[in-house]
């Protein structure tokens, strides 16, 4: 059984040898001691505060890959290497994964149809007709976005908006891959133009 905590008496420092001391102050009328079980759990509110901050910097994210799903993953990676100018970082020999060079983010290629597809998250799903879309669009900015447009078509890539300016601040044009992905090829947007409006 735990024995409860209690201050010491007040009158403890008189009966203390002359030149002795306690390891805690006593004031008259106002002790404030704490029980070992009352240290503890103070120890574990600060341990709880610092692992409620530990987690929130555990949870705070980084943007490691957007993955494409293709019909072939070789293809479309050398095709995405020659229409707009990224070199390829890896290509696995079952053809299954392959990766760009892409800065922090890695823009990373995977087949259609897979386990972890069609049965962890579902099938995924092609657009029928031209009519349709994706719902998801990559986006490259380029220092001349005519070139990187003109590059990009002349590597295969379907034509489906020339570049023009944007109110926004923005040069854009668009273009499909060649599994029907739209690709937008943009200038970095002017933010005084882009606040302006």
């Amino acid at each position: 059984m735990a024995m409860p905590c209690m201050a010491p008496p007040m009158h403890l420092h008189s009966q203390l040898p002359r030149g002795s001391y306690l390891p805690f102050p006593l004031e008259q009328n106002s002790i404030s001691l704490q029980c070992p079980n009352q240290i503890q759990r103070s120890q574990e509110k600060r341990r709880t505060k610092r692992g409620e901050i530990d987690m929130a910097s555990n949870l705070s994210p980084a943007f490691a890959y957007t993955v494409v799903y293709v019909r072939d993953v070789a293809k479309s990676v050398a095709f995405y290497a020659s229409a707009f100018g990224y070199n390829v970082r890896r290509l696995d020999q079952s053809h299954k994964w392959a990766e760009l060079e892409s800065g922090p983010t890695t823009i990373a290629f995977t087949p259609l149809h897979q386990r972890e597809t069609d049965v962890l998250t579902g099938e995924v799903q092609m657009p029928d007709s031209k009519g349709e879309r994706n719902p998801v669009e990559i986006c490259f900015d380029y220092a001349d976005v005519d070139a990187a447009y003109k590059r990009a078509v002349d590597n295969g890539a379907l034509p489906v908006s020339s570049p023009e300016p944007k109110n926004w601040g923005q040069k854009v044009g668009y273009v499909r891959d060649i599994d029907g992905i739209v690709v937008r090829l943009g200038s970095s947007v002017n933010e005084t133009t882009k606040t302006a409006s």
